[in-house]
């Protein structure tokens, strides 16, 4: 492995403010700024830094973002460097936080996506780091390769030390999301080089990446350095993601019974579990005769009374009139938890984080107490809920689109695509990362969004803008978008992915003269590459359906990195079986090499069109990012002049490349 060293601070303190992909992307935005007029003083920081939207500066006026510089530094001509940058950035986040009404004004309990890998503010809760700790010990504990580790000592850091080989992110990642990670791909070695470690933290992260974790601000050097607000923020994306996993109505058809009519279950389907969760929870506190509304897994359930109504309305059997009439509100949620215990449901949570009003650990015991009795019958008629093969289809394309649009790390965590982008705004923020400046965010409306018009008027900016960017949107208006017509969505979103997808790899050092790549060039240049390693394989389109036993593949990654592939782990891939194991073992190796892909087995071995041309251009895009010397040797001069033809060395502009979201390779 090269010695990669990073962005480096002289101020230590500093230095451990920021992580590594924040430092980098920071630098890129330090360095545009530069750039624009030569040099950048003290005096030109406040109108600069307003456009650096991840401060939170929407909520200071320029006077105040200078009042705040001047505080730092009165001499308004003098030189910014980097350091200085990097203090005025930490102290218009904490300026901007503090503001009155700067509050976020989304209260979702969603949040927990976001906020767990973003916030600067570096501490843990040792209560959740118990919590996690337990639930890994319950879940990995008979794991062949964990279990020398197990169980975890949660008064300790031991877990921060165990996560620093990768192997028990990624396990987690199965537990909650099975089949994410081919184990196969996974080094489980008792000893770990550290390229192998890499490559397992790599692979993590871009797993966690596919599943719907949010994962911006984390880099592999974040979990070799063992960063425990970052490790305990993804291992909390990851639990949660697992305890919701049965909050829809394909894993769960009785949540019917929340709803009275097929037009109230189609809003029940496009809410994020959270949002179901708590609806099913006010469903039985009615039940209970309940007077409040919890909106909440926080301040509403403080005083654990919604707990003891809950749970007397799911199991009566272990109920005891004690709770209820507690007026120790510690002591009532001690009685709650025993209520629970009885259950088997006492896990999470303790009676001080009740009262505390933990709101992640709140959320994930009453997600497990719906796992374990959501009190649900199965009277109603749920036949319409059948899906067709193209509702399949859709559903897995709106999966995919939905976790590569989180992945460029949007202001708000996107739960449904068909609902979330009706307002135009997240589309907006997407196009501004793919393309930076092509978005007027004069004429943009911010959410949230009352009047119906408003909507229309991002949407015809989106529109506008796809039309810019040669997309075909033949009769599409921006009320389409609006209207939340899905068909059209979906094309928009094909057409935005791959228009990313051609710009990272035009962007690279290495580019064809400004020449803009097309599909036929990524064909090309996979049957190139595999030609040249002595196979018969051969690509003849994105639709090609040889290509679902998925040997071109496996021959196309071990020519870009002949150690990936361990081809005794290979299959003929001749029954259905056989190819969906090579088609698994294919999307962790990719991952694991670093490419950030978001198809799954089945869109290899069906050969989905669209999904089939993004694994192509990733594992093209990761290849080319690639010093030349750590490249194969197995490349033929043939091969390197023929490329050569199409690939100059050119340089990128960081900026660009930055913005459009190379850091993080999202493909």
């Amino acid at each position: 492995m090269s010695g990669y060293v990073g962005i480096l601070v002289s101020d230590p303190w500093l230095q451990n403010q920021f992580t590594q992909v924040e430092l980098r992307s920071l630098k890129t935005h330090f360095m545009s700024m530069k750039r624009e007029s030569g040099k950048l003083t003290i005096g030109d920081l406040p109108a600069k830094m307003s456009r650096l939207k991840v401060v939170g500066s929407d909520n200071l006026t320029e006077e105040q973002r200078a009042s705040v510089i001047q505080d730092l530094h009165p001499k308004l001509d003098d030189d910014v460097d980097f350091e200085f940058f990097l203090k005025v950035y930490l102290q218009l986040q904490a300026h901007a936080t503090a503001t009155p009404g700067s509050g976020a004004k989304n209260n979702s309990s969603s949040a927990f996506l976001k906020a767990a890998t973003t916030t600067l503010l570096h501490t843990i809760s040792e209560s959740e780091k118990a919590s996690y700790v337990a639930h890994i010990n319950n879940y990995l504990g008979e794991d062949e390769f964990l279990k020398r580790y197990l169980p975890i000592d949660p008064s300790t850091n031991d877990l921060f030390e165990i996560v620093k080989d990768g192997v028990l992110l990624c396990k987690l990642i199965n537990v909650a999301v099975p089949g994410t990670i081919d184990e196969r791909a996974i080094n489980t070695k008792r000893v770990l080089n550290p390229w192998e470690r890499n490559e397992n933290h790599t692979l993590c992260l871009n797993s966690a990446k596919a599943v719907g974790c949010t994962v911006v601000n984390i880099g592999t050097q974040d979990f070799i350095e063992g960063r425990r607000h970052l490790v305990l923020g993804v291992i909390s994306q990851i639990i949660k993601i697992q305890l919701l996993a049965d909050l829809n109505l394909k894993k769960t058809p009785q949540l019917v019974e929340l709803v009275d009519d097929s037009k109230d279950v189609e809003e029940l389907m496009s809410l994020p579990p959270e949002k179901i969760l708590l609806r099913w929870m006010n469903f039985q506190l009615k039940k209970a005769q309940y007077k409040k509304i919890v909106t909440n897994f926080s301040s509403d359930v403080k005083d654990a009374e919604a707990y003891a109504h809950l749970l007397n309305v799911l199991a009566p059997e272990h109920s005891k009139p004690s709770a209820l009439a507690a007026k120790n509100t510690m002591e009532r949620a001690k009685l709650v938890l025993e209520h629970a215990d009885r259950m088997g449901c006492k896990r999470y949570l303790t009676p001080k984080d009740i009262v505390e009003g933990s709101p992640n650990l709140n959320l994930a015991f009453v997600a497990h107490v719906f796992q374990h009795r959501n009190g649900l019958s199965t009277q109603k008629q749920i036949s319409f809920l059948e899906t067709s093969p193209d509702d399949a289809l859709i559903s897995r394309e709106e999966r995919a689109f939905r976790f590569w649009l989180n992945s460029l790390g949007h202001s708000t965590y996107i739960n449904n695509v068909f609902e979330d982008l009706r307002n135009g705004w997240a589309l907006l923020e997407s196009l501004d990362k793919i393309s930076p400046g092509i978005v007027n965010w004069k004429i943009s409306n911010k959410p949230p969004i009352k009047m119906p018009f408003r909507k229309v008027e991002n949407c015809n900016q989106v529109v506008k803008i796809g039309m810019q960017l040669k997309f075909s949107l033949v009769n599409v208006a921006g009320n389409d978008i609006v209207q939340g017509n899905k068909k059209l969505i979906l094309a928009y979103l094909w057409q935005l992915m791959r228009f990313n997808i051609l710009q990272l790899l035009k962007n690279l050092r290495f580019h064809s003269h400004g020449k803009e790549i097309s599909d036929a060039d990524i064909l090309e240049w996979a049957n190139t590459k595999v030609s040249n390693t002595g196979s018969q394989s051969c690509m003849k389109s994105f639709k090609d359906k040889n290509l679902s036993d998925g040997i071109f593949f496996l021959e196309l990654l071990s020519s870009v990195q002949p150690r990936v592939v361990n081809w005794s782990l290979v299959t003929k891939g001749v029954t259905d079986e056989e190819k969906k194991m090579n088609a698994t073992y294919i999307i962790s190796i990719a991952r694991k090499l670093g490419c950030s892909i978001f198809l799954l087995p089945e869109d290899i071995t069906e050969v989905n069109q669209k999904m089939i041309l993004t694994l192509t251009a990733s594992i093209m895009y990761w290849f080319l990012k690639q010093p030349t010397e750590d490249r194969p040797s197995a490349i033929s001069d043939s091969e390197g002049s023929s490329q050569l033809e199409t690939i100059s060395n050119s340089t990128l502009d960081d900026s660009v490349s930055e913005s459009s979201m190379e850091e993080n390779g999202n493909l």
